[in-house]
């Protein structure tokens, strides 16, 4: 079989305004119970469209980023195959620079396609034909037009003690509900599909492993956003008017999510990418699910970083850094970034390669991330105890310009180190934006429970753990492995 990069194509990068345009396709999206016509102009959407056209498609035209954002063969680096520990670095090197370009909100509409596209590349042989022909063939299309790609894979589940075909409502997981000589027909839903409004493809994976009854669950395909039958529903999460001096992250910056029904979708077969292969499914999830916990732990290092800045801005315009237990919580806040960042470096040089595709080291990347998870609402709570109460009590700006008593509450807002009135506020409200606002709330559930849950990433690292090494040595530490019965003359007999 040849390979993707042996076809020759003239390497394309769209700008961000032919990204803008693409959207325009009459897809199906709903907010608030309203069609929305256009997602570009849309007064909450179109912050969604502009945060990733200036991020993923801006990047690229950046003469900081450009050499990162490229890949060597002159397409998007997002579409880059790595091949080594090496090029997974550069990769999780340009999520990271990504993300700080985007404030902290990582668009995702080329992290988590990509992620889904490269995992099933290494999964080829194992799909074998003709799925593994129609990978190789949608992963040209999608590197070559420079393609926005999210995907939809978590299910709604019902019962969770059941598996699909077990459930009272058949459709609780998308499934199959038509083979034709030129397709399948689905029908079903799936839960929390980020960045669907402004992409342009949608790649569909199974949830979970499938047993032996559960075949017309076990179904994988790509299709564009405006397929008829696909509806998307956008979250109304975060979505009130709020000005961008008081959020000066979240005001211009935002990823959507949806709940994506499949009324009746026709998938043409050459986008088919599993139906019915039941032992297929699981690996095909998993497989994504631990490219994309890497893609995770890269785009949170931002993040952790600012956590570490805002409490030594807050701490220094304070003129409390030297307290004891502000330098503590200093101490464990640097201490919970730089293990991230430790651990995210590792996984990529610990990596396999698969059918020419480097994999992150599993088990590392869920280390990585139970780590971040685990210690977040801690690394919350330090940023807020080290900025004070004025994180939700602060005043307006129209109070500090008030003709009355504005100047006079600008001085009492003063901090140290000369730092005025109005500059405190400003420290306020991005470190009430990072920590206390509905950002933060979205954060804070995204830590919990985005590319898989803390007992799943705990599943994972017991499951990947090898115990021979460990086990053998304690056995030797205990003379398990030696004949002690007669030694010193303590011999039962």
């Amino acid at each position: 079989m040849s390979t993707a990069s042996e076809t020759n194509t003239q390497p394309r990068l769209r700008t961000p305004d032919e990204y803008r345009e693409s959207l325009r396709d009459g897809r199906r999206v709903y907010f608030r119970g309203e069609l929305i016509e256009d997602v570009t102009t849309h007064p909450h959407l179109k912050l969604a469209v502009d945060h990733a056209a200036a991020t993923e498609f801006g990047l690229a035209e950046s003469p900081e980023h450009r050499d990162l954002a490229v890949g060597p063969d002159g397409y998007s680096r997002f579409f880059h195959i790595p091949s080594s520990a090496e090029e997974l670095l550069v990769r999780s090197e340009l999520i990271e620079a990504g993300t700080r370009a985007a404030k902290n909100i990582t668009p995702l509409i080329k992290e988590i396609g990509s992620d889904a596209l490269l995992s099933m590349m290494a999964m080829r042989e194992s799909l074998g034909e003709p799925y593994a022909g129609r990978v190789e063939a949608f992963y040209e299309k999608v590197r070559n037009e420079d393609l926005a790609l999210c995907v939809a894979q978590t299910d709604f589940k019902g019962d969770r003690g059941l598996g699909p075909s077990k459930q009272d409502n058949p459709d609780l997981y998308l499934r199959i509900v038509e083979q034709r000589e030129d397709g399948i027909v689905v029908r079903g839903a799936k839960a929390h599909t980020s960045a669907s409004v402004n992409s342009n493809e949608m790649i569909v994976l199974p949830t979970r492993a499938m047993g032996p009854d559960d075949g017309e669950y076990a179904v994988s395909f790509a299709i564009p956003i405006d397929t008829p039958g696909l509806k998307l529903i956008v979250s109304p999460y975060s979505s009130d008017e709020i000005n961008e001096e008081e959020h000066p992250i979240s005001a211009t910056h935002k990823m959507t999510e949806t709940t994506t029904l499949f009324d009746d979708v026709f998938v043409p077969n050459e986008r088919v990418f599993l139906a019915g292969q039941a032992d297929q499914a699981g690996p095909l999830a998993y497989g994504f699910v631990e490219f994309h916990r890497f893609t995770a732990i890269s785009y949170r290092l931002p993040f952790v970083d600012a956590l570490v800045g805002s409490a030594m801005l807050a701490a220094y315009t304070t003129g409390i850094e030297r307290k004891g237990h502000i330098r503590e919580k200093l101490t464990w806040l640097i201490t919970y970034a730089e293990t991230l960042r430790a651990l995210t470096h590792h996984a990529a040089i610990k990596c396999t390669v698969t059918d020419g595709v480097a994999i992150p080291d599993p088990m590392i990347v869920n280390m990585a991330k139970l780590n971040f998870a685990q210690g977040f609402h801690t690394a919350i709570q330090h940023v807020q105890d080290i900025s004070g109460g004025l994180l939700v009590t602060y005043p307006s700006r129209e109070d500090l310009e008030h003709p009355d008593y504005g100047p006079e509450l600008e001085r009492y807002l003063a901090g140290a180190r000369g730092v005025s009135g109005k500059d405190r506020l400003k420290i306020i409200h991005m470190i009430s934006d990072l920590t206390t606002g509905e950002m933060a709330g979205y954060s804070a559930v995204l830590a919990i429970h985005a590319e898989g849950s803390i007992e799943a990433e705990k599943l994972t690292i017991l499951l990947r753990y090898n115990p021979e090494q460990a086990l053998t040595f304690a056995r030797h530490l205990a003379r398990l492995d030696e004949d002690t019965s007669h030694s010193n003359g303590t011999g039962a007999g």
